[in-house]
Parts: C-alpha cells; sequence; structure tokens
C-alpha cells in the first residue's frame, strides 16, 4: 500500500531511477543501494517493507546477499530481479525466501503490479504472525514447579507424534490448555484445532456436530454441513469432556478411530479423516466404566498418552507466577495501569485451596484488576474467603495432628457445608459461591462424604451439629 518503504538494491543507476519514478508515482517511499554491502550496513537502521534485489551485483551478489537478509531480517520480502537469470539461480533464490523472481528488461507495469501483491502477502502474513502469538500468549501453561515441568516435558515427548492423548483432571485445571499446547507443538501446528464441548451439545445434535449432516437428513436440515472431524482434517480435533457422550455417540465415535473415515448424518458416502484426537474428561472414566456409562474400548483407544493435571490446590507453588501473568494479561486488556499484590495479599491467595482450580483464580484477578482502584491490591480488597475474614479463625481450622492432606479434605468439607447451610442447601447457589461449576461440587460433596439427598440432614459444622433442611437445587 502507499507509504511502504521499498529498497531498491541494484548498480544499474537508469534501472533503479526507472523503478523509483513509477513506484514513487504510485505512492511508495524509495531508498536505494548500489552494492548488497552497503545495503545491508543500512538495514538495521532502517528496515524497508520490500526489497527488490538484483541478482548480478559487484562484490557479493544477490543470491548472498539474500541470505545474509535473512539472517538479519527472516520476516523482510524479497523479489529478486536479473538480466541473466538462469532456472538454477530463481530455484535457489526461492529457497532462500524469495518470493518472486522477475527478468530484465522489466515491465514496469507487471513490476508494479508484482510489488503491490508482495506488499500485500507480507502485511498479511505479519498479520498472521502477529495473531498467533497473541494466541499463543492468551494460551500460554504457567508453572515452574515439579508437577508442571514434569507435564511440560510429557507435551515436548508426546506432541510430535499422531498418538491420541486423553488429559484428565478437576473442572478448571487447564485441559483445554494442554490440548492445545500439544497441538502448537505438533507437525500440524498450521492445520486446524477443532474444538468439541461434548458435555454443552444435546444429545439429538452431537452426531450432526461431530459427523456433519446431509440436506434434508432431518427437520431443519436446509443444507449441507461439514461436521468437527471433517473441519479438523489434517489438524487436531479436541473432544472435551468426553466422558459426558451418549454410548450412543461413543460407538460411532469409535468406529471412526478404528476406521478413519465418518459418514454424514442421513449420507451413505464414506469420507476418509486424517485427525489426531485429544480428548478431556473432568470424570474418573474408569469408574464411568464400572458404571456402564462409558465404554472401555473406546477409553483404550483414547488413553495412549495418559496426562493426569493436579489440581491448584496441590501445586500452590506455581500461584504467585499464575497471578502475575493474569495481572499483566488483564491489565493490559482492560488499558490499566499495571497493578501489584501486596505482600499479605499474595500470601492469603497461596493458602487458598481454589476449589475452582485456574479458572477461579483467573476471574478472581480479573475482578481484581477491575474493580480495585489503587495500583497495589490489598486485603481488603479480596473477597471475604481470599481475606481472612469470613470465620475463618484459628477456632475454625481443623484439628492438630492430621496430616496436610487431610486437614485440608477437612477444612473443605467444613467450608462446603458452611456454604451448603447458608443457601438452604440449594447445590446451584453454593457452586456460585465457591466460583465451581455445580457437577464439580457434586463431585467434591460425594469425595467428601456430604449427603447430597433427603429432605432433612444433621451435618457437622466446625464440631457443631446443625439441622439444615435441604432446599431446591
Amino acid at each position: 500500500m502507499p507509504g511502504e518503504k521499498i529498497l531498491i538494491i541494484d548498480d544499474e543507476a537508469r534501472v533503479v531511477e526507472a523503478i523509483r519514478a513509477v513506484l514513487e508515482d504510485d505512492g511508495y517511499v524509495v531508498m536505494s543501494a548500489s552494492s548488497g554491502e552497503s545495503a545491508l550496513e543500512n538495514l538495521d537502521r532502517d528496515l524497508p517493507d520490500l526489497v527488490l534485489l538484483d541478482i548480478w551485483l559487484k562484490g557479493i551478489d544477490g543470491l548472498e546477499t539474500l541470505a545474509r537478509i535473512r539472517e538479519t531480517a527472516p520476516d523482510l520480502g524479497v523479489i529478486m530481479i536479473s538480466g541473466h537469470g538462469t532456472i538454477e539461480s530463481a530455484i535457489k533464490a526461492t529457497r532462500l525466501g524469495a518470493l518472486n523472481f522477475i527478468e530484465k528488461p522489466l515491465s514496469l507495469d507487471k513490476l508494479l503490479l508484482e510489488v503491490r501483491q508482495a506488499i500485500k502477502q507480507t502485511a498479511l502474513e505479519r498479520e498472521n504472525r502477529d495473531l498467533r502469538k497473541q494466541v499463543s500468549q492468551r494460551h500460554r501453561i504457567i508453572g515452574q514447579g515439579r508437577s508442571m515441568q514434569s507435564i511440560l516435558k510429557r507435551i515436548e515427548v508426546a506432541a510430535p507424534s499422531n498418538a491420541r492423548v486423553l488429559i484428565s483432571g478437576e473442572s478448571g485445571t487447564g485441559k483445554e490448555l494442554v490440548a492445545r499446547e500439544i497441538h502448537r507443538s505438533s507437525n500440524r501446528s498450521t492445520r486446524s484445532f477443532i474444538e468439541v464441548n461434548c458435555a454443552a451439545i444435546p444429545e439429538d445434535l452431537i452426531e450432526s456436530e461431530l459427523f456433519g449432516h446431509e440436506k434434508g437428513a432431518f427437520t431443519h436440515a436446509i443444507n449441507r454441513k461439514r461436521g468437527k472431524f471433517e473441519l479438523a482434517h489434517g489438524g487436531t480435533l479436541f473432544l472435551d469432556e468426553v466422558g459426558d457422550m451418549s454410548l450412543k455417540t461413543q460407538a460411532k465415535v469409535l468406529r471412526v478411530l478404528e476406521e478413519g473415515r465418518i459418514e454424514r448424518v442421513g449420507g451413505h458416502q464414506c469420507i476418509p479423516v486424517d485427525v489426531r484426537v485429544i480428548a478431556a474428561s473432568n470424570k474418573n472414566l474408569q469408574h464411568e466404566i464400572r458404571e456402564n456409562r462409558f465404554r472401555e474400548d473406546l477409553f483404550y483407544r483414547l488413553n495412549v498418552i495418559p496426562i493426569d493435571l493436579p489440581p491448584l490446590r496441590e501445586r500452590s507453588d506455581d500461584i504467585p507466577d499464575l497471578i502475575r501473568y493474569f495481572l499483566d494479561f488483564f491489565c493490559s486488556e482492560y488499558g490499566k495501569p499495571l497493578k501489584t499484590i501486596s505482600t499479605d495479599a499474595m500470601k492469603n491467595l497461596e493458602s487458598y485451596s481454589w476449589p475452582g482450580n485456574i479458572r477461579e483464580l483467573r476471574n478472581e484477578v480479573e475482578r481484581l484488576v477491575i474493580m480495585t482502584g489503587s495500583v497495589e491490591i490489598g486485603t481488603d480488597d479480596l473477597r471475604p474467603e481470599l481475606s481472612g475474614m469470613s470465620g475463618h479463625s484459628l477456632s475454625g481450622l481443623p484439628s492438630s495432628g492430621l496430616n496436610l492432606r487431610d486437614a485440608r479434605d477437612q477444612f473443605e468439607r467444613q467450608y462446603i457445608l458452611q456454604n451448603l447451610v447458608k443457601t438452604g442447601w440449594n447445590v446451584t447457589q453454593c457452586a456460585d459461591i465457591l466460583g465451581i461449576e455445580r457437577s464439580n461440587l457434586h463431585r467434591k460433596m460425594k469425595q467428601l462424604g456430604i449427603p447430597s439427598s433427603g429432605d432433612s440432614r444433621t451435618n457437622q459444622i466446625g464440631g457443631r451439629a446443625r439441622h439444615v433442611k435441604r432446599g431446591s437445587e
């Protein structure tokens, strides 16, 4: 586009002036150099948007100049020009990253067209790189602790293969981040990453979502639709919450994994698909198998490389790094000055059990960035359960003599019971207060032996019996 800077490297003054005239008439800013050496000397100080480079130069020739440009500015677009071009030199220039190869005598109209296309191409490539960088930054895996470093190593080893991966862990532990990192580090990284939340799609629609459908296959199927398996062809398909998939759909997914082909709903054509499947679940799939809710043969198809993500409470040493990352991210997102966390507030955040895991921490930091007026975030800015002002006194702590895991479980049980009583045993409201999903709270209640059914229960909270009447969920 006009205003872009173009560098001409050519030792023929007449050619340079002719090109300069036509480019400046089109609004470009033109610079020139008569040798590769002089051009390279100035490249660091005044980087152009495009280079027109003659292949025959005194001193180092155009191909050597191109090679050195690639070392200094690997993303800079270069068009090669030659009056004595050969197929061999054109091939070598292309391998070195030249966008095009134009022979003399030049057609100035054709050259102008090539320049416009090259400028547009390099701008799109630059935009694409910036977007990829932003996406990569947004989906970074944060963690210097031993458990996360072990998982990152596992990802590094697993990514280059096409083996299926099954990621397990509580809600909010970062299963999607791991799936994206595996894709980003794989040989399929330039192709699509397609995500399907199996829990969010109604059972009567999930087959259409996964496999697509033909026109007229069912009511409202007014057009042919490609499914997620087709859209992910050559790339990666992420089946999130695969444990919520119906047995009928599980059987069809198993068949696709075995045969490498799909049939659209209402269709009869077998369509080959080359897809790497990464699955994730916050359920214990082996327990689901015992309860006849998940197919054992599908489990073994998916569980080639298992990755188990620890909850945030088991990697508290990563909490400061996560907080700093989210602070930087949300301050930038909302255009606010970079905020800091006071020492006391950081200690409170580190000692909290984070039942909602990284998702809950992320939401809390976002709230703090938005709602805190000062640059430093203190304990008064935290939610009551995080600030130490919600009744977590010494009398409410677990009894001494327990190991850390049992003490944590006892505290979590008491705290959940406290909020269940507060909400009249309304699990949905209690989950909102805790900042976790309702299904996650149900699992936690079952794990800690907290009853979830019956008209009334007598429960121990902080050592005292309280009679609670169950409300609606």
